[in-house]
């Protein structure tokens, strides 16, 4: 059985809605991940994100996992950096993470994340 990308987005949300999970909704971008502030290093293939300064937490959420949607496109990242310039629900991902989403070219969207 085949689930679109959109179905799968969908029933996403509607599970963090319905299991209490917080779902949030951001301006997401990109950056060239390196040394994190989790203290590991990171390349641009990795999905990964930077959480903003109020999310990170101090480091609370260090290689969670966080699914991040934009229409129809979904992305699992790993929480590996802090992102200094992010409002509090803001993401900067990986470049491959924000491929899966959207192309490099558009530079920033808004979309939903959870922490799963």
């Amino acid at each position: 059985m085949f689930f679109s990308s959109k179905t799968i987005a969908a029933a996403l949300t509607s599970l963090a809605v319905i299991s209490g999970v917080a779902a949030y909704q951001g301006d997401v971008t990109w950056y060239e991940p390196g040394l994190g502030a989790c203290g590991a290093y990171s390349a641009a293939t990795d999905y990964v994100v930077a959480l903003s300064v109020d999310q990170y937490d101090g480091g609370a959420h260090c290689y969670e996992h966080i699914g991040v949607w934009y229409g129809e496109n979904f992305v699992d990242v790993t929480i590996v950096d802090e992102c200094e310039g992010c409002s509090e629900y803001d993401l900067d991902l990986s470049p491959s993470a924000f491929e899966q989403l959207a192309s490099l070219d558009t530079g920033e969207i808004s979309a939903g994340w959870y922490y799963e």
